[in-house]
């Protein structure tokens, strides 16, 4: 079982409050996901901010159209600093996910995403991973660093 990485860093010219606002809602994950994604969340009635032991219920189809359930919880907040998403249900055997938020000053924050996640289907999974998963990762990704930098222009 191989055990991926992905790192993601990214300064948004914003102040640390209005950044941690945006993250911590869980209505914005549909604002920074591709659209070709069919990204969708089940549940209408989201509170305006995560918390431990939130699960959220989403639906998307993000390799090959294929259409997938993926259930998160919340497992850790620190509130305006970081927070910890883990699938529950899903695509990947393992999927953990650890947003952190730095407060550079002059009204500049550092956002900073450590994924640490398992491939299924053991060899096949990792057959798959490095021509197929790995470069829509970086796609997700690069996605969101766009959607930040016309959401928080500066």
């Amino acid at each position: 079982m191989a055990v991926h990485t992905l790192f993601h860093q990214q300064i948004i010219p914003a102040p640390l409050p209005e950044v941690w606002a945006f993250f911590s809602n869980p209505r914005n994950l549909s604002r920074i996901t591709p659209p070709g994604m069919g990204f969708s969340t089940e549940e209408k009635d989201l509170p305006d901010a995560i918390r431990p032991g939130l699960m959220i219920t989403h639906r998307l189809r993000p390799l090959l159209g294929i259409p997938m359930t993926w259930l998160t919880e919340i497992t850790h907040v620190v509130e305006g600093r970081r927070f910890v998403d883990e699938q529950r249900v899903g695509p990947y055997a393992v999927w953990h996910h650890e947003h952190d938020f730095e407060d550079l000053g002059d009204g500049r924050t550092q956002t900073t995403d450590r994924v640490t996640y398992v491939m299924p289907f053991g060899p096949l999974g990792e057959l798959a991973h490095p021509w197929l998963v790995a470069p829509e990762l970086k796609r997700v990704f690069a996605h969101r660093e766009k959607a930040m930098r016309e959401i928080f222009p500066g």
